[in-house]
């Protein structure tokens, strides 16, 4: 048992679980029934639910081990079941044994991402891309592309879909370094209410074309600061 977490279930943190656990399994079953968009929906609400029940446990003290290994279980199938059924569905079927190779290694990187996520000490910065984030940036790619574009009628685009989902999937078990939504605790700078403002504001515009940007935004973001950590250490060693 973690250390610090107490024994037992608490009703609150784990009905918001379930209900990114319904979210889930929703996605899926409209998913491989062509409702493309409700999938996309549900996934992105699963994803404010995940941010939703942690907090909520750690704000009344109702943290519990039971809690820990249900959420993930939720997380494997709503952030890892879901997308890759979704995006099979809807693009993946058309490359054959190749899209369900795809689909399935997105499921095993979600589930070990999960698996090490849960092993490993509480830490300022997530190592990999996590899994939520990652499923959101798919459902918004998907999401903004049937609001768009209806169809998917090329085969080509189904490659690229497929080499996309494919980069997020080793992400999520890379050791690349991202920002933790973590480390805002207690009282923020003003500027950090006013941002979230805005960023909501910015989503409520058009949200599934939002969604994506804020997803590959956030997708890239470890990647580009390893490599300018990378560039700053050589410009060290070069100066000695």
């Amino acid at each position: 048992q973690r250390k610090g977490l107490k024994k037992g279930v608490y009703l609150l943190p784990n009905l918001v679980t379930t209900g990114a656990l319904f979210s889930g399994f929703y996605a899926i079953i409209a998913a491989m029934t062509g409702i493309f968009e409700g999938a996309c929906i549900a996934i992105v609400i699963a994803g404010f639910l995940d941010a939703l029940d942690g907090r909520i446990a750690r704000m009344t003290n109702t943290s519990t081990e039971f809690g820990v290994q249900y959420d993930s279980m939720s997380d494997l199938v709503a952030f890892g079941v879901a997308p890759a059924v979704l995006l099979f569905s809807w693009a993946l079927v058309d490359l054959g044994k190749i899209g369900w190779i795809v689909a399935f290694l997105y499921v095993c990187c979600t589930a070990m991402r999960l698996a090490r996520f849960n092993t490993l000490p509480d830490s300022k910065v997530f190592f990999g891309l996590a899994s939520p984030a990652a499923a959101g940036t798919l459902a918004a790619m998907v999401w903004t592309w049937t609001d768009n574009l209806g169809a998917m009628e090329s085969s080509q685009v189904s490659v690229i879909v497929a080499v996309f989902a494919t980069v997020l999937a080793l992400l999520m078990v890379s050791n690349v370094r991202y920002y933790s939504p973590k480390n805002i605790k207690g009282r923020v700078p003003f500027i950090y209410m006013l941002g979230t403002v805005l960023l909501f504001i910015v989503v409520a515009v058009y949200p599934p074309g939002m969604l994506l940007c804020v997803g590959l935004a956030y997708a890239s973001s470890g990647p580009l600061q390893s490599l300018l950590r990378v560039m700053r250490s050589e410009e060290k060693t070069g100066a000695l």
